[in-house]
């Protein structure tokens, strides 16, 4: 499984892409969070909560360019034939894809740690609140491990890697903030709404930025990662 790991790290470092992906990430929240209108400074108090809004929506792209390229290039080249020919069972291939790329995102998501030393040092009072903070950071670690997740699950299913990364945009956007935006159809007010939401990955999230880490909304990341993955393996074991 990790020499699975281990290739999928190279392979995304070896190209300017790869580095060029998470300049953009890294750029666009700093930007969001420093310099574009109401930023931080336009605010007057330290607070971390629109990066841990405004995040998510950027990491769809990273995280569908990252995983793009996992099965669709295999596939594409002739080489999950040979990869297939290695000691090591479909669940370990798929598991060795995950961790690889879960790597790569979390290797994007460390330096914004920046942001929160940063503000704290500009903080003329109190600072940001720690504990709120490691619960955002927590969630957002867990939606990454979501996106990845789907992104490897889609790339088992194609051999081109632009329209892996297409479906696959749009695959976390609809499971991130679909069922919020169903449930806040008028007809559904003061109804099923609140259920349906909890469908979402994003009601999950925000619960879990809030600061209070409840297992339920841990439990519900662990098993979507567990179900795509799943999904993943089925397909795979269908082109042997």
């Amino acid at each position: 499984m990790w020499s699975i790991c281990k290739k999928e790290l190279r392979q995304f470092f070896s190209s300017l892409t790869g580095y060029i992906a998470i300049i953009v990430f890294l750029l666009v929240n700093g930007l969001v969070l420093f310099v574009f209108q109401n930023n931080i400074f336009d605010y007057g108090y330290a607070s971390l909560d629109d990066f841990f809004s405004f995040a998510p929506w950027v990491l769809l792209f990273l995280v569908s360019a990252i995983t793009m390229r996992s099965f669709s290039d295999e596939f594409k080249i002739g080489t999950f034939e040979i990869l297939q020919t290695r000691p090591l069972s479909t669940w370990q291939i798929v598991t060795g894809k995950f961790f690889g790329n879960f790597i790569v995102a979390v290797i994007a998501l460390l330096p914004t740690l920046v942001y929160y030393f940063t503000i704290n040092h500009l903080a003329s009072s109190s600072g940001i609140d720690a504990g709120a903070a490691a619960g955002s950071y927590l969630g957002l670690f867990l939606l990454t491990a979501v996106f990845i997740s789907i992104g490897v699950c889609v790339s088992s299913f194609t051999s081109n890697s632009v329209v892996a990364f297409i479906i696959s945009l749009v695959c976390c956007i609809l499971f991130y903030y679909g069922f919020t935006a169903i449930s806040q159809l008028q007809a559904l007010q003061h109804g099923p709404d609140y259920y349906i939401d909890m469908f979402g990955i994003n009601f999950h999230y925000q619960s879990i930025s809030r600061g209070v880490i409840d297992t339920r909304d841990v439990i519900y990341f662990v098993s979507l990662v567990a179900f795509f993955l799943f999904i993943t393996k089925q397909n795979l074991r269908t082109k042997q």
